[in-house]
Order: C-alpha cells, then structure tokens, then sequence
C-alpha cells in the first residue's frame, strides 16, 4: 500500500503536472525538505521556482476551489467591511463579492475550518472560499486601507483649499519666525496627520528601506528608497512643510522649536498589525529641514545564520566561526548593505542565558531581548572607545561594535578578542581581505591582527527578480567576457531577467538577497599578515583554501534564476 502522501506532496505533483515544476527540481526540494524541515511550498516560493498565482491555481485544482487574481479585482468598499478588518488579516482573508446571503472569501488557506467558522458566525452569511496568494491578499487588504484614508492627492487638495498663494508664503518663512503655537496646532490638523501617515503606510506598503522628504526653494521632494535604488513619489505642498517637519518630531519626541542644528530620534508604528522602528534624522538646508526616515523591520532579521541564505562553503566558515570560543569577526561593506543585521542574524543564534552579550551602537538599530545595547552619544563623551572600556568591566562573553571607525576603537577590539571574549564589527572596506589592510592602516600592529582577527567576510545586497514577470533571457558572448568567465561553461545554462510588471513597478525586481565573500585566517593568511603581504596576494591564497569570492556567489546566484547577470557586474569587483 503506497504511503498516503501530505498536503505539501499533493500540491507540488501538481505543479509538476501543470508544468511548473520539473521532477528534478522537486526531487532536490523534498531532499532539502527531510534536512531541515522547512515546508515543501515555502520552499518552492521562497526559490521563486513558481508565482504565487500559478501556486493559487494548482492548489486549487488539488482542493476544488476556484482561484482569483486580487491584483485585478476590484473590491467595492461596501463589500471590504463585511469582514473586519483583524479578522481579515488573523486569517489572511479578504471578502472579494456577494450574491444574496452568499459571501465569496479569498482565503490563503482554503482548509483553515476556524476561520470559515468565524466569518461565518460574524458576518452570518454563507461562505464560498476562493484560493488566493497569501501576499496578494496581505497587499489588497493594505491597498483597501490605504483607499479608505484617502489618496496623497486628495489630502493635498484638502489642505491646500482655496489658497493658490502657496509661493509668496514660502519666501516669507525662509526669513521670518515661525510661531511654536501655530506650528504645534498645524502638526494636530487632520491633513497633515492624515498626509504624514500616509506616507509612511506607502512606504511599508512599498518595501521601502528609507523615506526622503527635501525641501527646494518651491517645492518639496519625496523619494522612497526601494531595493536599493531611490524613486519619486507623489509630493506634498510647499506650505505643508513645516507641519509635516512639526508633525514628524512630535512623533518622535525631537524638539520643533530647533530648527537651526540637526536632530536625530525614532519612533515605533504599527501597520497592517506588524510593528516597525523608524529612525529619524532631520538636516537643516537651505530651504528648510531635511527628513530621512529609516524604516527598521525586525522580520528582516534572521532567526539564524542558516536562513541567510548562504552557499555551503560560505556558511561553514560563518558557522565555524561564530562557534569559536573567542577572536574578531569583521564583515565589510557599504553603507546599506545589510552588514548589521548580518551581525544580528549571528547574535541571534548566539543569544542565550548563559552568555552576557553587549552591543555598542551608533545608533542601535534592532532592540532584541536577551542583549545589552548600548547607543553612542558622543555630546556627552559616550564613544565607541569609552563605551567597551567600561563594557569590558562588565564581565561579557560576546560583544557587538557597531562599527570600527578609529585606531581607539580599533585597540581595544583586537584587545578584546585576544583576552577571551568574543568580537563582531563591521568595517567600510571593499573585500574581505582588505579588512586586514584596514586594521594595519589604523596602526595595529600585523602580529596582534594575525592573533586576534579569525574571519573576514564582504557583503552585498544583490536584488532578486520579480517573480511575476521573470523571463529566459540570452546574453551576447561579450557579456562572459565582461564577467571573466569562459562562456562554454555556461552552455545550456538558463539565465532569467524580469520583463517589468505593475507589481514590481516595472522594475524587473523585488527585493534583494545577501551575498557574502567569508574569508577565514587560516595559518598561512596569518603569515601573509605578518609579513605585510597585499590584499591581492591575500586573495589569491584565500581562493587556493576554498573562498568563493562576492563574483563567484554572485554568478551562482545568477545560475539560480534568483537574480541577474546585470547585477554581478554593477555589484562586485572583477578580481
């Protein structure tokens, strides 16, 4: 008798019989399955191997239960209220039409009885399920909210009035006082409260890392930073600046009668029932102050090191390191390439009762229970320096340096490491071995390096394809030759791009994945260090042991259909 197959099983058969899915392809993810347990469809999903759609419709073969497109259903308001709107995101549902006492419910999981019984009970209808993706339900409901709080034009127009002599007043604030009870009293007016929330709900709504409101001399700018890359969005008045600048301190607790000297604070919201951190920081220029708004998402950390996503040998060395009992684990990059919440991902795993963990941070950016974090305050002399002096005092097993900026800083890290604790920073650099050069440029000394310092990684954030318009694409030959790669070797390799589509506005992408070079000090690296040897010489040994540089995992990720050859070569280095 053959063995009863799971839910997961049935599904993906279907996906092969629909065509979606090779035999091979779900050979190796029933193979992945029985290693670490993750579900037979979140992996199919989180590879990207299938939409969300095409999953939606071969489930629904499985179940008898029609799918729907939300993206091009249109949901009157009168039928959206129907069920509420907790009850809607709790079971991810959304109530799509009705016909008498009939209610036709999109649902992610059409199996879930408790949430066909609540409906039923609250709204006292009959219930018809239909199959849709768990994301496309997740942004109808947001898109529903963010319709019944009015578009950024309407409440632009409610503002503005009758009053069209928007420039004159603009000259006058430049030069004249603003007075602080008006300017409190404006920050409460429902417009710009109304505005000032909207802008941060499409922002979340948008994936976007941080909001940009500039103001020029008549206008005012607002960019959202999406996967890296900045877009316009709709921009709100001239005259609505300074409230809008009132209404964000009020928010997070910054003083609105300083105008002159930047400040910096956070707020926490909650949208769509997920709480976010929001980082403040606010510039005086020319025509007014500056906004950037950092949005922080805690989902983006990883439980562990092991859903970074990394590559076996790249993993192993992250592993085996933060496994060491002691030493200093630098990981390098630009700013915004995701080097702390790496950091994270790793104390994360190591956060336990029976280790005193500290961070020192500038600022801190990921508030986690079980850990020490200590934020920078340099007006009151609270330096990276200062801050491990007395954290040292404090008996710690395992610390985290925001950053290593100094020779100070520098000491007394390397110091660290070497009496036992463990140590986890980051660095401005452009690879891992430059990391070392790094340090011996700060003046430490090449012996204490080889001594202390035990991994060295670089990172990138390379983004991913849309899913939903990604497509075959062939490259011309010169395309390898820019990479450095013999074309023969990619012969019958697929390479994908996204074709552009209104989910990913008409980017080609959405979202972005880590990509890391790891490169442990192994003996002969320690001797290369103590004899002043290059970063390029360096290299070339650390490749010899194993390393996979950021090219080479950035080519694999390519491979992967995960993300394109466009990428690896605006993101990593030739050599």
């Amino acid at each position: 008798m053959a063995p009863i197959k799971s839910f997961g099983e049935r599904i993906a058969d279907a996906l092969v019989e629909d065509g979606l899915l090779t035999t091979q392809q779900l050979a190796e993810l029933l193979e992945h399955q029985k290693k670490d347990g993750t579900r037979l469809l979140k992996l199919v999903t989180e590879r990207g191997l299938v939409t969300e759609l095409d999953m939606a419709v071969s489930m629904g073969r499985v179940l008898n239960t029609p799918p729907v497109n939300l993206s091009r259903t249109v949901i009157p308001a009168e039928i959206a209220e129907i069920v509420p709107r907790d009850m809607a995101h709790n079971y991810k549902v959304v109530p799509v039409s009705r016909l008498e006492n009939k209610l036709f419910l999109a649902m992610a999981d059409p199996l879930n009885v408790l949430a066909l019984d609540d409906v039923r009970r609250t709204t006292r209808m009959e219930v018809a399920p239909l199959i849709a993706g768990e994301k496309a339900i997740t942004d109808k409901l947001n898109s529903i909210e963010s319709a019944k709080s009015g578009s950024m034009e309407d409440i632009i127009q409610e503002a503005q009035g009758e009053d069209d002599a928007t420039s004159l007043e603009v000259a006058r604030e430049a030069v004249e006082e603003v007075n602080l009870d008006q300017l409190a009293a404006s920050s409460e007016e429902a417009p710009v409260i109304k505005l000032a929330n909207l802008i941060l709900i499409q922002a979340v709504k948008d994936r976007a890392s941080d909001i940009h409101l500039e103001p020029f001399e008549k206008s005012v700018r607002l960019r959202y930073r999406i996967d890296g890359v900045m877009l316009d969005a709709t921009p709100p008045p001239k005259q609505m600046q300074l409230a809008l600048a009132s209404r964000y301190k009020v928010m997070s607790s910054l003083d609105i009668a300083e105008r002159r000297l930047p400040q910096d604070g956070r707020m926490r919201i909650r949208v769509a029932g997920k709480d976010y951190d929001i980082r403040v920081s606010i510039m005086p220029t020319v025509h007014g102050e500056k906004i950037v708004l950092r949005i922080l998402d805690k989902s983006n950390l990883s439980a562990s090191i092991d859903k970074l996503g990394l590559d076996p040998d790249t993993f192993g060395r992250f592993k085996s390191a933060v496994d060491a009992p002691h030493g200093l684990i630098l990981v390098t990059g630009p700013t915004g390439s995701g080097k702390t919440t790496t950091l994270y991902s790793a104390l994360n795993e190591l956060n336990s009762p029976i280790y005193n963990i500290v961070t020192v941070e500038d600022p801190v950016e990921f508030q986690v229970p079980g850990i020490n974090q200590v934020p920078v305050k340099k007006e009151i002399g609270l330096t990276f320096a200062n801050a491990l002096r007395s954290i040292l005092r404090q008996d710690p097993d395992i610390i985290m340096i925001g950053e290593i900026r100094d020779t100070e800083t520098a000491e007394i890290a390397v110091e660290a490491a070497l009496t036992g604790h463990q140590v986890l920073s980051t660095m401005h650099c452009n690879d891992a071995p430059g990391a070392i050069a790094r340090l011996d440029d700060m003046g430490i000394a090449p012996f204490l390096i080889s001594s202390s310092v035990i991994l060295t990684c670089a990172q990138r954030l390379m983004r991913r394809i849309c899913s939903h318009c990604k497509e075959v694409v062939d490259y011309p030959e010169k395309i390898y030759q820019d990479l450095g790669v013999d074309p023969e070797q990619y012969a019958g390799v697929k390479f994908y791009r996204g074709r552009g589509c209104e989910r990913c506005k008409n980017s080609g992408y959405s979202g972005r994945l880590a990509i890391i070079e790891a490169m442990t000090v192994t003996d002969e690296i320690r001797k290369l260090v103590i004899s002043h040897a290059s970063t390029r010489e360096m290299g070339r040994v650390a490749i010899g042991q194993g390393m996979r540089t950021l090219r080479m995992v950035a080519i694999d990720r390519a491979r992967d259909g995960v993300s394109t050859i466009e990428q690896v070569l605006v993101l990593t280095p030739s050599h």
